[in-house]
C-alpha cells in the first residue's frame, strides 16, 4: 500500500478531492471541505492520518503496535497515523480509510449529507 494507491481509492468516494493546504508535497483528501486522509511520512515510510472512533483508535493501535500510532499533529483520540510499511494488511488500511471518510461525512451538516446521499448509496450499497 502506498500514497498513490490510497489517493486513487479515496478519489473514488463521492465528493472527494485532493488539496495541498499545508505544503506543496503534503497531499490531503477532502470530502467537500472536510479532510479525511492526510498523507505524510513516518521515518522513512509513507504514512496516512485517518479519522476513527476513540474505541477503534485504541483497538487499532493495540492490534498493530508500531504501525498504527496516535495521529501525528491531530486529535489523538480521533485520529491515527497508519505507517504504510506492510504491517497493516492492505484490506485493513482500505477499511480504515473508508471508515474515516464515512465518519467525516456523518459529522457534516444535514445539507452537505443530503448533497452526497444518492452518490453515497451507489458507492456504499451496504449503507442502505
Amino acid at each position: 500500500m502506498n500514497h498513490d494507491k490510497l489517493i486513487t481509492i479515496g478519489l473514488g468516494y463521492p465528493g472527494t478531492s485532493v488539496k495541498t493546504p499545508f505544503e506543496p508535497d503534503l497531499q490531503v483528501l477532502y470530502v467537500k471541505e472536510k479532510m479525511f486522509a492526510l498523507f505524510g511520512h513516518t521515518g522513512e515510510n509513507e504514512s496516512v492520518n485517518l479519522k476513527t472512533s476513540p474505541d477503534e483508535a485504541w483497538l487499532q493501535r493495540e492490534t498493530y503496535p508500531g504501525a498504527v500510532l496516535p495521529g501525528y499533529h491531530m486529535n489523538k483520540r480521533h485520529w491515527n497515523t497508519v505507517v504504510l510499511n506492510g504491517e497493516v494488511p492492505e484490506a485493513v488500511v482500505e477499511s480504515m480509510m473508508k471508515e474515516s471518510y464515512l465518519l467525516v461525512v456523518a459529522g457534516m451538516t444535514k445539507k452537505a449529507q443530503a448533497e452526497l446521499a444518492g452518490s453515497l448509496k451507489r458507492a456504499f450499497p451496504e449503507l442502505g
